[in-house]
């Protein structure tokens, strides 16, 4: 048994057998897939799966606590599994990497302003988005860069 399987399980879910590859294939992602990416990957291994069974499924999960969804600013939910271990991401607006770091000055930065501001913080979400420092100026043009 997988660990989103296990997690599933440990909740009282049940499980099917298309929810149990739909875990399993969330389990072994390395990356934060979107629903699309689930569906294709869960249909490799089950053609029946369908992909309303695969937006039922991620809901699911997600009201379960069992995976977090994320939008990295490119119209798409992505999913992975929900940790304890806190991280933040770099989204890469070329090639729609996603990237996972901890930095820990960053993490007392963030706390220290709630304090100066009056606030003790109790949960953050930091997601940057980048391009590469090579990265060639006539293509970025073409990217649609997003104000905040």
């Amino acid at each position: 048994m997988d660990r989103l399987e296990k997690l599933c399980v440990d909740k009282g879910m049940r499980m099917t057998e298309q929810r149990r590859i739909i875990a399993r294939v969330l389990t072994q992602a390395e990356d934060h897939p979107d629903v699309e990416e689930v569906y294709r990957r869960a249909s490799a291994v089950d053609p029946r799966i369908s992909i309303a069974t695969v937006y039922r499924t991620l809901r699911l999960f997600e009201e379960a606590g069992i995976l977090a969804r994320h939008d990295f600013g490119d119209g798409r939910a992505r999913y992975e599994e929900a940790s304890e271990d806190h991280h933040d991401h770099l989204i890469d607006l070329q090639s729609g990497q996603v990237v996972e770091f901890r930095d820990d000055e960053i993490e007392r930065l963030q706390a220290a302003i709630a304090d100066r501001l009056g606030y003790r913080l109790v949960d953050h979400r930091l997601e940057l988005f980048a391009v590469r420092k090579d990265a060639d100026p006539a293509k970025l043009a073409s990217l649609k860069l997003r104000s905040r």
